[in-house]
């Protein structure tokens, strides 16, 4: 017999060590430790927590994936002890507990052992957890692997009973240990480890039968309100992770559909939103509510870059008005400050209720506003190739054919899009075209400050924006609204508020025409790819409609004021109205003559900064890249940035 590796030995001796400290606390049918033994059992937790730490020091990170240990049954024996705690009442041994088995999971997958059975037995346990507080019964997904049908009949004999008592915490606990271990999945990047954690994940989702639980996490107050929400918050935090970590998986097994576990997922929302929120939002006001409704829409944002058919799209919509219809309709208000951003816990106890419940207001009307979008443009981009089944849609919606259902969602989506763009900008103020395409731009420059202080989301929404002017060369006109006067023309009135060059020019403004902070969205980490890819479609739109660009007027302040990131230009002091409702938005134009603090700054001024900002940015870029200072290749962003110059030059 070939003798056991070191990893081996070590896994077996630290399972024996954790076998022998748990037994006592887990071989009986209690649920409340005395204080005495809570200190003793903690104790003992941060032993073996540390002992797993100087294992994963000391291991080496060379063998490749093996999913066996010799003696499989003395680490099932070991997650069985552990999972047992997480039943206990202490929250301090759950929380522990439940770091052990994280840490755990990092030595198995650093050793390259036995990973596909902590996996699967994490998911079992999840699923016997749940089997034990819902009505219904089910018996937990045991998947196969390793080749043999029984691997895991042992291990399950051993969870059962040790989870007899699970609570809602219990199920809680181990939503965050999977979320932990994707967490450190994502940072480790090994495709083997990834693949087997989503096939553990894959069964496990599809199994529970989540239609029959609104007993559970339908929300009845009482005392299980806080396991509930504690579920609940773990449950669309793994959620979220476990979406976006699929955007990045590669080479997933044949076995495993993708698109089923999405698709689940996606018909996941609506539950949510009810468990979450209430009936078509009822609870919005208290601050885990507000939390809540932050992470659903992070989910179901995730959820949009996925192909999504069109009665998804339809129903979420629906959602939007039912849950978040306050945060459409809410004016797109002058963003004070830089710190409207919500990037701390929305329970931090230095900010006072009425500042988080304003910075929560405004991060939440960006996010659902993004998502609106993204919704309305994806029905009016509705297209053949977007792998719905034509016998299906026949049979289900009563269109006998794809074009059928193209037609129909734009009709869908720019109505929606029109009606909400008609709240914020009331087309029966509008007298003649100057004064509607001032009113236009005023609410382009609300709408693009709302977005300016969260980079990412930014450019992303600048990307779906571009979708635009392909909107704009389109003739539709079975789209077009039962009347003859031009402003209540869909097509026009999207296309004069979401012109791609008009949101480039006031993009630029909003920089202050600072080349310097262009360059640093190319080259950072986080905006890089999002940007570039938005700066080289804006300047073939721009070389392109050239006239378009070296006409737009913007509005600008004089005063010279001192900024850092000079990123604050039309946000400073400006005099732009919310964009609410019949309230007068007053151009610019005419409040110089009150206040003196504003100029209106014609098309070949505006076109000068821009081009200049633009030439800037390449000079920039092509002195980087020729000390190979650039972190990737700007080719195609130089060749682009090269046909711009020409084009100036020719003009």
């Amino acid at each position: 017999m070939v003798p056991p590796s070191v990893s081996d030995s070590g896994l077996s001796r630290l399972c024996c060590l954790i076998n022998d400290s748990l037994h006592p606390f887990t071989e009986s049918e209690k649920v409340s430790l005395s204080k005495e033994e809570e200190k003793t059992l903690l104790l003992i937790l941060s032993q073996v927590s540390n002992e797993i730490h100087r294992l994963i020091e000391t291991t080496s990170t060379s063998s490749p994936l093996n999913p066996f240990l010799e003696d499989n049954q003395i680490l099932s024996k070991a997650i069985s002890h552990l999972m047992g705690l997480l039943t206990l009442e202490s929250r301090f041994v759950q929380h522990l507990a439940g770091n052990v088995v994280v840490n755990l999971s990092e030595y198995i997958a650093s050793s390259g052992k036995s990973w596909e059975l902590l996996v699967h037995s994490l998911c079992i346990c999840f699923e016997f957890s749940i089997s034990n507080i819902s009505s219904c019964s089910f018996e937990p997904s045991i998947p196969k692997f390793g080749g043999s049908d029984s691997d895991l009949s042992s291990p399950v004999v051993l969870f059962k009973p040790r989870l007899q008592n699970a609570s809602l915490f219990t199920v809680a606990g181990i939503t965050r240990i999977l979320r932990n271990i994707l967490k450190f999945l994502k940072e480790e990047c090994d495709d083997d480890l990834v693949q087997v954690f989503f096939n553990s994940i894959h069964f496990c989702i599809l199994n529970l039968p989540w239609d029959s639980m609104d007993d559970i996490f339908g929300g009845n107050g009482g005392e299980e309100d806080e396991m509930r929400i504690l579920f609940l918050g773990n449950f669309l935090q793994f959620l979220c992770s476990l979406v976006e970590q699929f955007s990045f998986v590669e080479g997933l097994d044949d076995c495993l559909d993708k698109h089923v576990i999405l698709s689940k997922i996606v018909n996941l929302v609506p539950k949510l939103l009810l468990w979450c929120l209430g009936k078509k939002g009822e609870c919005v006001n208290t601050c885990i509510s507000r939390y809540f409704r932050h992470k659903l829409l992070v989910l179901m944002i995730r959820l949009s870059f996925q192909t999504l058919d069109y009665s998804v799209l339809i129903s979420w919509l629906q959602l939007l008005h039912d849950y978040f219809q306050e945060l459409l309709c809410q004016p797109l208000t002058e963003v004070q400050g830089e710190d409207d951003c919500l990037e701390d816990s929305p329970f931090v106890i230095t900010i006072s209720d009425e500042d988080m419940l304003s910075m929560h207001s405004c991060h939440l009307q960006r996010q659902a506003i993004f998502l609106f979008l993204r919704c309305t443009f994806s029905l009016i981009n509705l297209r053949k190739d977007n792998g719905m089944d034509c016998a299906t849609l026949k049979s289900g919606l009563g269109f006998d054919t794809i074009s059928d259902l193209s037609c129909y969602g734009r009709k869908k989506g720019l109505l929606e899009l029109y009606t909400w763009l008609s709240k914020h900008l009331p087309l029966d103020m509008l007298v003649d075209h100057e004064t509607y395409m001032k009113k236009c731009i005023n609410f382009s420059i609300s709408f693009l400050k709302l977005y300016v202080n969260e980079d990412d989301v930014l450019f992303k929404l600048l990307l779906q924006l571009l979708s635009v002017q392909a909107l704009e060369e389109q003739q539709f006109p079975e789209e077009r609204l039962a009347s003859q006067d031009v402003t209540k023309d869909v097509l026009i009135h999207v296309s004069n508020i979401f012109n791609p060059i008009h949101l480039f020019h006031l993009f630029l403004a909003e920089l202050h025409y600072d080349h310097q902070v262009l360059l640093d969205y190319l080259i950072s980490k986080d905006t890089g790819m999002s940007f570039a890819e938005y700066l080289l479609r804006c300047l073939r739109i721009v070389c392109d409609s050239w006239h378009i660009f070296t006409e737009f007027s913007v509005y600008e302040e004089v005063e010279n004021q001192s900024s850092e990131k000079r990123r604050k230009l039309l946000s400073g002091s400006s005099k732009i109205r919310p964009s609410l409702g019949s309230e007068e938005i007053v151009p610019l134009l005419l409040e110089k003559k009150l206040t003196g603090d504003v100029e209106y700054r014609t098309g070949k001024q505006a076109y000068k900064l821009a081009k200049e900002c633009l030439l800037s940015l390449k000079s920039s870029v092509e002195n980087l890249h020729l000390k190979n200072l650039f972190p990737y290749n700007p080719g195609v962003l130089l060749k682009r940035l090269t046909r711009f110059e020409e084009v100036c030059i020719k003009r």
